[in-house]
């Protein structure tokens, strides 16, 4: 799933998460969106061979596509896949995106044992 021609998936499904794996394949793809590793008409591999690839079920692969069509961040055609949409989705959702994403690094962090004044201070430091 990057912009290299039959490079590997960038996705993964981490099975000590509590987080749900349809949630963890629909917040990666968000990241790698975000990130410009998937731009705007850039195909997502097939349901299926996604799912074979990551050890999940068809349908729990289908679920994280059709919650980022509804929140505007792919399209799906009939035969023609699913593709990163062409432009940003809204700025709500992308407030949303982003808070859901500080919120999975923070309870990563919290688990690792890190306080908040490391974890401000590696928020600044990526920044």
């Amino acid at each position: 799933m990057s912009k290299q021609q039959g490079a590997a998936p960038a996705i993964g499904v981490d099975t000590t998460d509590p987080t749900p794996p349809y949630e963890q394949v629909r917040r990666q793809v968000i990241a790698l969106i975000a990130s410009g590793h998937l731009g705007p008409d850039d195909r997502l591999p097939p349901v299926r061979q996604l799912a074979n690839d990551l050890g999940l079920a068809a349908g729990t692969v289908a679920r994280s596509y059709r919650e980022l069509e509804q929140d505007g961040w792919v399209r799906t055609k009939r035969g023609g896949g699913t593709r990163v949409g062409p432009s940003p989705p809204s700025a709500a959702v992308q407030s949303a995106a982003l808070a859901d994403l500080t919120s999975t690094f923070v309870q990563r962090a919290r688990f690792l044992g890190a306080d908040d004044a490391s974890i401000v201070t590696h928020l600044q430091q990526a920044l």
